[in-house]
């Protein structure tokens, strides 16, 4: 093949519409090929074979690889390690350019260094574009041209800065005519790569502005069906648009839905530029904390038997379903980190294993407020009482009823630690940690 070809490389923007990196292959001028990798160096390292986002990678690959076809090209699917997959592909075709969207993540990171080393090595441009988040890095920054590492000032920032320009569309639709014309290839299937599917229905890819509308007075009930948007997955994957959804949740007479979107945006800025979050307590004083780890009782906890039934009832909706409302979130992580005085870094790593819309910078900075050593930590000496929140977000006892229906039988568990010595304890533990530190 003579004629010069940009690729497009795929990864958490799975959609052909409103996506950066396609738009400037796009503008490049020459024909274009998006490449997907079902990266071996993620998904080997997943414990369990039926693992929920695998499946529903392979069920978005294949939709954008029947689009694709519609219009007489191809998405290039590989399975492999990405640096040997990329020098597989350069030596296929004839690539003068390669686009893709940025990532924040530590691995992420390394693997685009590394993979534009391979590009410029070879004299082909690796160009790179904001796509997954409305705004990145240093797009908003204090008056001392620093970093935000406090929410409530970000957010404003954030408002503020939140014109009509950064929520444009980028009009790829315009261009599909450019997509190399060739026969469709095939994508491997769960089964090639040792994988299983779960068989459940994917939650669906739009949000009504009735919902949206009226947020703030549904997302903290567990009970109801439809109180959140669910939309976590598809926004970990980039199945729908940042910036599509930020004009909806803007138009809405309730602006809680909006402000998700800019707690977001602040967890990604926070991992960009504090790296050491990912292993590490972003205020370091809270790694001197010294935790109970107690093995029992984190299987307990892992498994839904603490005796508290809201907390039982998170957990077992989340290895039934791999997802847990977001009141729940705070809930069974506070109760893990204060009540059982375990580390946070156990608890965020199963959510890790489980969560079917879970995406690290929000994972980590969710499970790091609960443990009090994030950004807008939860103080430590500020411990959530299950019951009182069972009492105020499930009054009537259907969410827990649901997932824990021997829930009021002579079978159901004692407690595993007493609410008021466990604050109590834990409220100790955090003071004596933080006084080494000073």
């Amino acid at each position: 093949m003579s004629e010069p070809l940009s690729l497009v490389w795929l990864r958490r923007d799975l959609r052909l519409h409103d996506n950066a990196a396609l738009y400037y292959a796009f503008k490049r001028g020459r024909p274009v090929i998006p490449v997907f990798i079902f990266d071996r160096t993620i998904l080997d390292d997943l414990d369990d074979r039926q693992d929920r986002r695998v499946e529903f990678l392979v069920q978005e690959v294949n939709r954008l690889h029947e689009e694709l076809a519609k219009m007489g090209s191809t998405l290039l699917v590989r399975y492999g390690k990405p640096i040997d997959v990329w020098k597989e592909l350069l030596t296929q075709y004839r690539v003068s350019d390669v686009f893709a969207n940025h990532d924040y993540e530590v691995y992420a990171k390394e693997r685009d260094k590394a993979i534009g080393d391979l590009l410029t090595e070879q004299g082909i441009g690796f160009h790179t574009s904001k796509d997954q988040t409305i705004f990145e890095r240093d797009e908003v920054l204090t008056g001392k041209k620093t970093p935000y590492t406090v929410f409530t000032p970000y957010s404003r920032k954030w408002n503020d800065k939140l014109t009509d320009f950064y929520l444009k569309a980028y009009p790829t639709e315009n261009y599909f005519s450019q997509f190399w014309k060739t026969k469709p290839e095939k994508v491997p299937t769960l089964a090639e790569m040792d994988f299983q599917p779960v068989g459940e229905p994917f939650p669906a890819r739009t949000v009504s502005d009735k919902l949206l509308d009226n947020y703030n007075e549904t997302r903290d009930f567990p009970a109801l069906p439809h109180g959140t948007s669910q939309l976590g997955m598809h926004l970990r994957f980039g199945t729908v648009s940042i910036r599509e959804l930020a004009r909806q949740a803007r138009e809405a007479e309730d602006k809680t839905f909006l402000n998700e979107l800019c707690w977001r945006d602040f967890y990604f800025q926070v991992l960009d530029h504090f790296p050491h979050v990912e292993t590490y307590s972003f205020r370091r004083e809270y790694d001197q904390i010294d935790w109970r780890n107690n093995e029992d009782e984190f299987e307990k906890w892992c498994n839904g038997e603490t005796g508290y039934p809201i907390v039982d009832a998170g957990m077992r909706q989340l290895n039934t379903i791999g997802w847990m409302h977001n009141r729940v979130r705070m809930i069974t992580a506070s109760f893990l980190c204060k009540h059982l005085l375990i580390d946070w870094r156990w608890g965020e790593a199963y959510f890790g294993k489980k969560l079917r819309d879970y995406d690290l910078s929000a994972n980590n900075g969710g499970w790091q407020w609960a443990a009090g050593s994030g950004t807008d930590a939860a103080p430590y000496f500020r411990v959530f009482n299950p019951e009182r929140q069972a009492q105020k977000f499930d009054p009537k006892s259907v969410y827990i009823r649901q997932w824990v229906p021997e829930v009021d039988g002579p079978n159901y568990p004692k407690p595993i630690v007493e609410h008021t010595m466990a604050r109590q304890r834990a409220i100790d533990t955090y003071r004596k940690a933080l006084a080494k530190s000073k």
